[in-house]
């Protein structure tokens, strides 16, 4: 006879996972903004800023803060080649996206 599932450890187990890759993004944003030396503006001025990016349709603005974007992260990459930590927690992922919001900030 099988084993039956036990669909709430499961289900804990997910939320589990969930709640932890949520944490790690929130800290990846915090990085990349400090990162970027946007912690300098004040809290309305970033959001500010990021609801624009959010709301910008124009698709050659987009390419243009993701190249910028991608040319931060190679920069960064090289000048920080000694700490291989600081690379992994997921630049080719979440702040890839958010780079380019952020890098856009100087370019509006």
């Amino acid at each position: 006879m099988r084993k039956p599932r036990d669909f709430d450890a499961e289900l804990k187990s997910l939320e589990d996972k969930a709640r932890d890759l949520k944490t790690r993004k929130v800290q990846q944003l915090g990085e990349l903004v400090i990162s970027t030396g946007a912690d300098a503006l004040t809290a309305d001025e970033l959001a500010g800023a990021l609801v624009v990016l959010a709301e910008t349709t124009d698709a050659g603005k987009k390419e243009a803060w993701a190249k910028r974007g991608a040319a931060f992260f190679r920069g960064r990459s090289r000048r920080s080649a000694p700490a291989p930590d600081r690379n992994t927690g997921g630049t080719p992922t979440q702040p890839g996206g958010a780079q380019s919001a952020s890098g856009g900030t100087d370019a509006s």
